[in-house]
């Protein structure tokens, strides 16, 4: 029996292979205890530190002590984190604890198989002495596109349920499939219909949506564009949210190409 999807999923950023993201297992990857905790530590972290909070809550944790460790025993980079007082230490824990999440890909249906080589180019192979097959994450592997665009509003300087709000307007040309608060909590993730009334390539009807929105200028919290550009490659991976960060979804049409 044929699986029924249209966009990809990997279990995390770096190594995994991009495979077919059924709606099972993407409400598998969002409710999930994991998911949740990471999500949830992150945006403590970002709140206790700039309100200047006591931050024992979170140095005291057995799992930051060990990152720690971890990051002093760098060859290089382990000087530095030395010299990092302790909120940057908390908030690079929360970046990396964000990177470690599961994410998807909504731009693309399909990447080819290729295989597997070590840091020399050759193939790995497997204990069968079988080269070890993965679908890569990157646009020169793209076999199908999904017609869907993803586009990232963070650190937004207001609450990013009025941005949402804006895409509910009845002049609004993009029909919304999935919009969800970033893991940060300050920003909008917005899934949407490539419309070929509008017709041009991603990254002109991106640059469109942004425009509509009112978003082409604006500043966010962290003084840089709110707006992500590198949205306009199909191939972008995004973070997973939590469940209850899901503002809108159509699940009908989201996962049925």
């Amino acid at each position: 029996m044929e699986l029924n999807w249209r966009f990809v999923w990997q279990a995390n950023i770096y190594w995994a292979s991009c495979e077919p993201c059924t709606a099972a297992i993407f409400w598998s990857q969002v409710r999930s205890a994991q998911v949740n905790w990471k999500v949830s530590t992150r945006r403590g972290i970002i709140k206790a530190v700039r309100e200047g909070q006591p931050l024992d809550r979170w140095t005291r944790r057995s799992d930051y002590q060990q990152w720690c460790i971890k990051q002093l025993a760098k060859p290089l980079a382990g000087k530095k984190f030395e010299l990092k007082p302790t909120p940057l230490r908390l908030l690079q824990w929360g970046e990396d604890l964000k990177t470690s999440l599961p994410g998807f890909v909504y731009g693309v249906k399909e990447f080819a198989l290729i295989p597997r080589t070590d840091k020399a180019g050759n193939p790995r192979l497997d204990d069968e002495g079988n080269p070890m097959m993965y679908r890569a994450r990157t646009q020169k592997n793209v076999v199908h596109l999904s017609s869907l665009l993803m586009s990232d509003y963070d650190h937004l300087p207001f609450a990013p349920q009025e941005l949402y709000e804006k895409t509910l307007s009845p002049s609004y040309p993009w029909k919304t499939r999935l919009a969800h608060l970033t893991s940060s909590g300050e920003g909008l993730r917005l899934v949407s219909e490539w419309n070929p009334e509008i017709g041009g390539n991603i990254a002109d009807q991106q640059y469109l949506q942004a425009q509509a929105l009112g978003m082409l200028n604006v500043i966010g919290t962290t003084g840089k564009h709110v707006t992500d550009n590198s949205c306009v490659n199909c191939d972008k991976f995004s973070f997973c949210p939590r469940y209850e960060d899901i503002l809108m979804i159509d699940e009908e049409k989201l996962f049925r190409f």
